[in-house]
């Protein structure tokens, strides 16, 4: 199994398949729009822009499981990120990442990249999971990490073979 097998919805309202982003390297992101953290909506788009042309994508999926800190509607979501941050990567309908509603997407990559001390539960918005080229989670990343922190290792897994 791997992230390819999963189904999301855009926010656009458009059913897809992850499958789409094979042998690329993925960064997922659960984000809101009026939490703490939201100005790394600009640093997550700066990365997109300078790695995308090598096969990097940022995937973000809007939550309200925090603080009810993402309130509006997918529309209200995508005008706030294109007006306040210019965000062009591939942007997603609300999820939960946590609880009984919680997306099946959000439950693999916490099972495949748990916390500390062994968590599975999101701790918080802005939480990264890492993805390589073949589709597996290979790291998953606190809130609080800034997304220029991850350059390296996204670097290094950008230098690995794209397989078929």
């Amino acid at each position: 199994m791997s992230i390819y097998d999963f189904h999301v919805r855009t926010i656009q309202g458009e059913e897809q398949s992850l499958a789409q982003y094979k042998g690329k390297v993925l960064l997922i992101v659960n984000t809101a729009s009026k939490c703490g953290l939201t100005p790394q909506y600009e640093q997550l788009q700066q990365l997109y822009d300078k790695y995308k042309e090598r096969g990097f994508v940022v995937l973000g999926f809007p939550c309200n499981q925090f603080g009810n800190q993402e309130p509006g509607s997918e529309d209200d979501i995508s005008q706030f990120c294109q007006l306040n941050y210019g965000v062009t990567f591939p942007m997603f309908a609300k999820v939960d990442v946590n609880g009984p509603n919680a997306h099946p997407l959000f439950i693999y990559l916490t099972e495949q990249a748990p916390g500390v001390l062994g968590t599975k539960a999101v701790k918080w918005n802005f939480t990264k999971f890492l993805v390589d080229r073949k589709g597996q989670v290979i790291a998953r990343f606190a809130p609080t990490t800034k997304p220029f922190e991850l350059e390296q290792h996204i670097e290094s897994l950008l230098h690995e073979p794209v397989s078929e």
